[in-house]
């Protein structure tokens, strides 16, 4: 498959640390707009001046994605000032059952919020404006957890997994009017998220590399850019075999924590 042109416009949300941030960096050069959103204003600084380095002109805007009014008022303004070719979303959250009150109401619910409408506030907005000029790039941020359900992170998996099922929707309605929307499933990624986990993670992936395998699989438009290639087999198997058996395996599983 050819290889579509580099995107000179870019929103990228969760841009702060982790995959956003690589992924900012990534595509930060001369000519190039990003808009970056982050929970965190002195991380999002350093972010921003990490891509105006490489010659990229840079806004910055703290907002919650949860918050679907402030988030269509920033992608229609930004959109209206500089048509956006790639939205990335990909700011997500994550917590567990480890400790002694497992995973809370509250919880639960916030994952859900930041992960699943986070990611539909980020991407809706700019739906009819990228079907309007037929173009346009949708990538959201799945997971390897997506695959199935994992007894030590409840919320987290359901929310990956409705983002990763959401986005193959998108992409099979939307291909006939020209917009591309590809899923991405990382393993184990170097980020504040799993900085939080304290088991072993398999075949762990540093940030840019990470970014340069999802650089690569947008512009080919791939719809499941999916890595690395042993751990998404074990999460395809995962989701394929039979319960019983699966379920033996993820109980002895470590809890992921809050």
């Amino acid at each position: 498959m050819s290889r579509s042109p580099t995107p000179q416009a870019i929103v990228v949300t969760g841009a702060s640390s982790g995959i956003g941030r690589a992924l900012a960096e990534e595509y930060a050069a001369p000519g190039v707009f990003l808009a970056l959103t982050g929970r965190d204003a002195a991380r999002l600084d350093e972010a921003a001046a990490a891509c105006r380095a490489r010659g990229a002109e840079v806004e910055p805007r703290m907002i919650d994605v949860a918050d679907a009014e402030a988030m269509a008022a920033w992608l229609n303004d930004l959109d209206d000032r500089r048509p956006l070719d790639l939205a990335v979303a990909n700011a997500g959250i994550s917590a567990g059952t480890a400790g002694s009150g497992g995973e809370s109401a509250e919880q639960a619910r916030r994952i859900m919020a930041v992960n699943v409408d986070g990611v539909m506030n980020t991407v809706l907005p700019l739906l009819p404006r990228f079907r309007a000029r037929r173009a346009g790039q949708v990538a959201l941020v799945s997971s390897m957890a997506a695959f199935r359900g994992f007894p030590g992170a409840p919320a987290y998996c359901a929310s990956k997994a409705a983002v990763k099922v959401w986005g193959e929707a998108l992409r099979g309605w939307l291909a006939p009017e020209g917009v591309r929307v590809s899923v991405i499933c990382p393993g184990f990624v170097e980020s504040r998220i799993t900085a939080q986990n304290d088991f072993a993670m398999p075949f762990f992936m540093d940030a840019p590399k990470a970014a340069r395998f999802i650089r690569r699989g947008l512009a080919s438009d791939r719809g499941r850019i999916a890595f690395p290639w042993p751990m998404y087999v074990a999460s395809w198997l995962g989701g394929a075999l039979p319960d019983g058996l699966v379920d033996a395996i993820t109980r002895r599983l470590p809890k992921k924590g809050g």
